[in-house]
């Protein structure tokens, strides 16, 4: 596939991205142990894996670098790489704080939309892409994309965001109206979404007694914070959706089977998929005999 014509800061630029990387720096200044180590059991309950070691592990769009820092952590040989340069930097910064120097956690820029440069990767054991795939502008393309990154017998690890109908189309038009406002009145679009997603835990609190109690003690099952999961949601544009039999039918049609689902049911968040390449897909096969 040719690589995208416009360049990340062209797109951010006419409104058509959100910088995903300012935010997770921002993210950054909270991070503390609490939320690496929800991270890494986030990886272990899904993959069902008590550790990593000797494994390879592929970030793609690896964003604040969490998890990235989590499967390091955990053991594995990590190749981390993200389309936004502030997000690059953010998992540079991870890598910089935590595992200075270390040969087996590699950081770099690259498109997941980008066919020669994945080639170049070469394949790995778990192939690693949560609320990123969504994204790019050709979520299937791109989900097409890693499925040659995973090893026979690899586990793919991916987060879509659930469809849900008109719903989401909504929620299309407000993100897609957030990225085309001057940032200086983003704040019009941001508050009151941030309001409509939290206003029942908000009165809950303040119905308790306890105002802020939700907020404060928020940490999200993957480590998050909760200003910085409204802001990616709200902001998180382009943006695709997909049903949950759809990323099944998908990826079993690649040579991949489903071994974990977690879904949101009606809701609005990521539907988690793990599955394992249990053959070649006949794509894959031909592109290797050359057809």
């Amino acid at each position: 596939m040719v690589p995208p014509l416009t360049t990340h800061a062209e797109e951010v630029s006419s409104g058509q991205r959100f910088e995903f990387g300012r935010n997770w720096a921002r993210f950054l200044e909270t991070l503390d142990d609490q939320r690496i180590e929800r991270a890494e059991g986030s990886l272990r309950n899904m993959l069902e894996m008590n550790h990593l070691t000797g494994l390879d592990f592929l970030d793609a769009g690896s964003g604040s670098g969490l998890f990235s820092l989590a499967a390091r952590r955990l053991g594995a040989r990590v190749y981390s790489f993200d389309y936004d340069p502030n997000s690059v930097n953010c998992t540079a910064e991870l890598r910089r704080r935590y595992f200075a120097n270390d040969n087996l956690w590699r950081v770099e820029a690259g498109s997941v939309l980008d066919a020669d440069y994945l080639a170049r990767l070469g394949q790995f054991d778990i192939v690693y892409s949560w609320g990123v795939l969504h994204h790019t502008g050709e979520m299937w393309q791109a989900l097409a994309n890693v499925a040659p990154l995973v090893r026979p017998g690899g586990q793919l690890f991916v987060a879509i965001y659930n469809d849900q109908g008109k719903i989401s189309h909504r929620w299309t038009v407000v993100k897609r109206m957030y990225n085309q406002f001057p940032p200086a009145l983003r704040f019009l679009v941001l508050w009151p979404a941030f309001l409509s997603l939290w206003w029942r835990r908000l009165l809950k609190d303040l119905l308790t007694g306890q105002p802020t109690r939700s907020f404060k003690t928020y940490r999200g099952f993957r480590g998050m914070s909760p200003w910085h999961d409204v802001v990616d949601w709200v902001g998180g544009y382009p943006f695709e959706v997909a049903r949950p039999e759809q990323i099944f039918d998908f990826y079993r049609n690649l040579g991949f089977t489903l071994q974990r689902l977690r879904t949101e049911g009606g809701s609005l968040g990521c539907n988690e998929f793990v599955f394992r390449r249990t053959f070649q897909s006949t794509h894959d096969r031909t592109q290797e005999v050359g057809i």
